[in-house]
């Protein structure tokens, strides 16, 4: 099958092109060229960036498109344009930041999602219109591509070269031992997805169509840390839960503290996500220590709390 991934070398898509070559498609990759562009020589390179030019696919023709990198309906639009039909069936990398608020755990497919409200073009996506952005993408990828398109949300995606440090900084602390602040509830419903799973899963899914949650079974936070801690803490670490609030009154936020929601309410059953479509369509995922294991080899990211940091704010905490 020829297959064209939009991005494929950061990450999500870095995984997806592996998956793909691995299972013998030819794949053709169209990004910027700016992020491990000398990654997937077997493939063929298309170089454009996708907010601009991208006349490069004039003449190209896919049986498949995997788009990893949409973030905004204009750019949907505009690859819609440059294929003009030629890119067969499409698949869209979306959110469970899609879904507006859960009400409680367990909600499916057809959840209710977020609206976006102002105007649409020229408007940058950022935290707050992230995922009414994605739903607009997917609205806009049903109108273009056709009613058989699939598209994928994932919640919190983990494994080799995350630039996020999702689990690298939770596997490296817990081996450091000592005391470790975790944040918030012990019970914030959480989920992850390895990278590779989810890739293997939607290679298998090229020409299929449908919605489905790429996430493994939701678990407490708490349970997931004990799980890491059993793998890589030594002897005596303890976990010491510091509240939401005093968090978030210090200026700590998720990206300092991976896999927590940062205290914002209506995220909070975001990480509890029915996987029974997915699992149903062949998802097969690897235990969360193994993909920790994993991660240690890759880790790339520095935007985690600081050893002195975590130590002020445990002291602030324990003398409150």
């Amino acid at each position: 099958m020829r297959v064209l991934i939009v991005g494929g070398t950061k990450f999500v898509g870095r995984h997806l092109t592996e998956a793909a070559l691995a299972a013998g498609h030819e794949v053709t990759l169209l990004h910027r060229g700016r992020t491990n562009p000398d990654l997937f020589p077997q493939a063929q390179h298309l170089l454009a960036d996708r907010n601009e030019d991208l006349s490069v696919l004039a003449g190209h023709r896919f049986d498949a498109t995997v788009d990893v990198t949409g973030f905004h309906p204009d750019q949907i639009t505009s690859l819609a344009q440059a294929l003009d039909g030629r890119g067969g069936h499409y698949t869209f990398v979306s959110t469970v930041s899609a879904y507006a608020p859960p009400a409680g755990p367990g909600f499916t497919e057809d959840a209710p999602l977020l609206e976006h409200t102002g105007p649409v073009t020229g408007v940058a996506v950022t935290g707050e219109t992230y995922g009414s952005m994605k739903v607009l993408c997917e609205r806009r990828a049903r109108d273009l591509f056709g009613p058989e398109l699939l598209i994928v949300r994932p919640t919190y995606v983990v494994g080799p070269w995350d630039p996020y440090g999702r689990l690298d900084y939770w596997a490296q602390r817990l081996a450091r031992g000592g005391q470790v602040l975790a944040p918030g509830d012990p019970a914030l419903p959480t989920q992850v997805i390895d990278a590779r799973d989810q890739a293997a899963w939607m290679v298998r899914m090229l020409g299929r169509g449908g919605v489905f949650h790429t996430v493994t079974p939701s678990v407490p936070l708490a349970d997931l840390l004990d799980e890491l801690a059993g793998e890589f803490a030594p002897a005596g670490t303890t976990l010491t839960w510091v509240d939401d609030a005093f968090l978030g009154e210090r200026g700590v936020d998720g990206t300092l503290l991976p896999l927590w929601a940062g205290g914002i309410a209506d995220d909070y059953w975001a990480g509890a996500a029915d996987p029974a479509a997915v699992v149903a369509a062949g998802l097969v995922t690897r235990p969360v220590v193994e993909s920790a294991r994993d991660v240690l080899a890759t880790a790339l990211t520095d935007r985690v709390l600081a050893a002195e940091r975590e130590s002020e704010l445990l002291a602030a905490w324990a003398s409150r």
